[in-house]
């Protein structure tokens, strides 16, 4: 898989790191020379020192081939306009950096997929978004103990169960459901259909597990 970060700061940097230890080939662009010179010495990822919101740039890091697109940087809109132009080469998935959570709006209604803002997560949750693509939004937290894993029922085998009957478990428990984009806390007697959108409680390293039991 081939990602593309624009933004070699903190955020990026950390992400790129994470990526190419997961096996992922990165470009990393930055348009700080002195930045450039950090990430170069630092990854094994080819560097492009210039304006991820010029096409040329984009086209150098053979942006038609990319699977994953990041706008990272800590300027919202350099992130915004980088993600419109990256939108006409149709790329799979764009991901882009918000600094101002007011302008989340903005950049959702030009259809960018995930709209992250560093004020809530990191450059880990921007990794899980990447490796862990069935699953529709993943929050680490409690020093890493646990996670919130957003996913959409597609498992036959609990489709129409009550939430009593599949949750909770020594491993995960169901914490929400979602009906008309508005979050429900569950009852017990709550049915799970196929296509809902649930949140789930798993702990540390159960992932494979819950996803399995709810995924297919």
């Amino acid at each position: 898989m081939y990602v593309i970060i624009m933004g070699g700061g903190r955020v990026g940097l950390t992400l790129a790191d994470l990526l190419i230890n997961d096996g992922y080939d990165i470009t990393l662009i930055e348009n700080s020379e002195n930045l450039c010179n950090d990430a170069a010495a630092e990854l094994d990822a080819l560097i492009i020192c210039g304006n991820g919101t010029d096409t040329k740039t984009l086209e150098e890091a053979n942006i038609q081939d990319a699977d994953f697109f990041v706008a990272a940087t800590g300027n919202d809109e350099a992130n915004l306009l980088s993600s419109i132009l990256v939108k006409d080469y149709g790329i799979p998935k764009i991901i882009a950096r918000v600094s101002n959570p007011d302008h989340e709006e903005a950049f959702r209604k030009v259809g960018i997929d995930d709209v992250i803002s560093p004020e809530i997560t990191a450059a880990g949750f921007l990794e899980k978004i990447i490796t862990r693509p069935n699953v529709a939004d993943l929050t680490a937290f409690g020093k890493g103990n646990a996670e919130i894993l957003d996913m959409i029922i597609e498992n036959e085998k609990v489709t129409g169960k009550k939430v009593s009957d599949v949750s909770p478990t020594d491993d995960y428990m169901i914490i929400a459901t979602y009906h008309g984009g508005k979050l429900t806390i569950p009852k017990p007697d709550t049915v799970l259909n196929k296509g809902n959108k649930i949140s789930i409680l798993v702990k540390r390293g159960n992932f494979k597990k819950a996803a399995k039991k709810f995924m297919k």
